[in-house]
Parts: structure tokens; C-alpha cells; sequence
């Protein structure tokens, strides 16, 4: 364990690029030595980007020819589940993108399948963003005292034309046209996961899902109320459609308790009350910080044999909610 430990990548789209420029802000400590993917030229480029020697047509070739410590798999979402699979064969330790696999059985029977044979941990980077984790703080600080109610929105015309005819949102990732579900499966997942981070269990008690955009098989809007373990009111109100909003992702939160509040605008984080602060985050460096504190913890967690704080337990009880946001909005049956 005094070497870097050798990682292989499993999966060269999109989001790798962020993976890999988190793996190389620890390299004393871990290095990817071998990527995999179907796609030669996206292999081939990740690898002549970040000096990777290696790169396989598969993770099943990867995994036979090369000696590793550890996977990061960053393949599309229907692949998770086998790619895991393989991984824990080889008695690997995992950090697999979310969801963990596209529903909540199907997550259920690979975490019980897998449990002993790997350490599996799940890629929800949205928590370890830099002004969620100083929220974080400050409610375990009490500064704010007893939570009473909140509200998390997140509004953005991704997937409304722009000047140029072209959708942002599906510019960056086409994959969101096809998407049956889309808007809380594939983004507020996310958001979920934050708020039970910061405000513990949650029960999604109403959800109502809809669509504006033709160009999508999935939901774009989404209003859903919640409640904590403590009986606080939570809101989620969101929109890929929403008009007069720029097509950026800006996540507005506010948090009111008995004796503050927490207010989140962008990259303004404050707190007001007997206890007030206020701090100011640059919103792309905090993207890709991330990744970067998600994959370090990964990291730490196994030099240091301790839990991983999204373990597929914790997160079994984020995809509980994104299932109950279709179940109670009957999304399924009016597709």
C-alpha cells in the first residue's frame, strides 16, 4: 500500500474526463494504467490526454491482461451492474458512477450479490460539492437550530432551443432524449442524495412529473414534497423547460430552522440568525472539485480500511426515492 495503487477506467465518454482529471490530482497516491471502452478513438484519446499506457476494446479484456488495485467504472448507466459484476469476480474494489444499476431491485440484488466479495462504493459526487459540505457543517454546528422546513430548486431551458436552434442540455448529453426517465433518475438523483446528506432520512410524500419538450422521452418538470425523520416539510421544485431561465445548472437552496436559516444562491452560501457566515464558491472549480474530493475519498477509504460514506446501502436509500417520485406520480402508467 506504500505504491500508488493501479486503477483501471472502465468507460472513455463524457464524464471520464472529470474522473481522470481527479485521478491525476492525487497521483502519489492512485494512477489509472489502463482504460476500456468499445470506442477505440475515445480510448485512445482519454489515453494521449492523461498518459495512460494502456487501453482495451473491454473491461473483460482489461481485467484478464492487467494487474490492478482497483475499478472506477464510468460507462453508461444500463452497463453498471454487469461491469460490477465482473469486477467482484476478481475480488476488486469498486467506485461505480450512479445509479448503481437503472432501478432500485435490480440495485438491491447486486448490492446483496456482490456484498463480501468487493468493496463497492458508489460515484454520488453531488454531496461532496464544496458549499454542500459547508452547509453540511453548519447544521452540525446547530447553527441554525431545529430544521422546520426547505426548499431545493433548480430551474435551467437546457432542453429549450436556443438563439441557435440547438438544446444545451442535449448538445452535452444526448443521451437525455431517449431517457423514459429522465429529469429525477439522470439530475435530481443528485439533489436527493444532498438533502438526505444534510438533513437525514427522507420520505417522498407527493411528486408530480411532466414534459414540455417533444424532443425527450422522459420528464423535464418536477415538483416534489418530502418529509424528515424530525417531520420537517421539504420541496423540490425543478425544470429542464423552464423559459426565461439560462441554460446553466444553478442549484438555489434555503433551509429555515428555529434559530437561522441557510440559504444557498449559486455561488453564494449564507447563513443568518445568531450564528451568520457567508462564503462565495467559484461554480466550476466546485464541479470538478467534486469528483476530485469523491474519488479522494474512495482512495482514503481503502488505504484506510474505513466505510465509504456512499456505500450501496446509503445509496439504496436515494434510489428509494427516485422510485417513489415515478410511483407516486403514476409517471409509468401515463407513458
Amino acid at each position: 500500500m506504500n505504491q500508488p495503487l493501479r486503477i483501471g477506467l472502465i468507460g472513455a465518454g463524457m464524464v471520464s474526463r472529470h474522473h481522470l482529471i481527479a485521478w491525476a490530482s492525487i497521483s502519489d497516491q492512485a494512477r489509472v494504467v489502463a482504460v476500456a471502452d468499445p470506442s477505440s478513438d475515445n480510448a485512445a484519446r482519454r489515453a494521449s490526454e492523461f498518459g495512460i499506457l494502456q487501453t482495451w476494446a473491454s473491461a473483460e479484456a482489461m481485467l484478464a491482461a492487467c494487474e490492478l488495485d482497483a475499478i472506477d467504472i464510468a460507462a453508461p448507466r444500463d452497463m453498471h451492474a454487469p461491469l460490477v459484476r465482473l469486477a467482484a469476480a476478481k475480488r476488486l474494489p469498486v467506485l461505480c458512477q450512479k445509479p448503481l444499476a437503472p432501478n432500485l431491485q435490480e440495485a438491491v440484488e447486486l448490492a446483496a450479490e456482490v456484498e463480501g466479495l468487493t468493496r463497492l462504493m458508489v460515484h454520488e459526487n453531488w454531496r461532496f460539492r464544496g458549499y454542500y459540505r459547508d452547509a453540511a457543517t453548519w447544521l452540525r454546528e446547530g447553527r441554525i437550530g431545529n430544521v422546520k422546513q426547505a426548499q431545493l430548486t433548480l430551474l435551467t431551458s437546457g432542453v429549450l432551443p436556443g438563439p441557435d436552434g440547438l438544446c444545451p442540455a442535449l448538445e452535452r448529453q444526448p443521451f437525455m432524449r431517449r431517457e423514459r426517465r429522465m429529469l429525477v433518475a439522470e439530475v435530481l438523483i443528485h439533489h436527493l442524495d444532498t438533502l438526505r446528506m444534510l438533513l437525514g432520512r427522507l420520505q417522498v410524500t407527493a411528486a408530480r412529473l411532466s414534459r414540455s419538450s417533444d424532443l425527450l422521452a422522459g420528464e423535464d418538470g418536477a415538483v416534489i414534497q418530502l418529509t424528515t425523520g424530525n417531520g420537517a416539510g421539504v420541496a423540490v421544485f425543478a425544470s429542464f423547460a423552464a423559459h426565461g431561465h439560462p441554460a446553466a445548472q444553478v442549484d438555489r437552496l434555503e433551509i429555515l430552522g428555529d434559530k437561522g436559516a441557510i440559504r444557498l444562491d449559486g455561488p453564494s452560501l449564507t447563513c443568518s440568525g445568531a450564528s451568520p457566515g457567508e462564503r462565495t464558491y467559484d461554480l466550476v472549480t466546485e464541479y470538478q472539485g467534486s469528483y476530485n474530493r469523491t474519488i479522494a475519498h474512495f482512495v482514503n477509504a481503502l488505504r484506510d480500511v474505513s466505510p465509504f460514506e456512499t456505500a450501496p446501502q446509503d445509496n439504496l436509500e436515494t434510489l428509494r426515492l427516485v422510485e417513489d417520485c415515478y410511483r407516486l406520480s403514476g409517471w409509468e402508467a401515463l407513458r
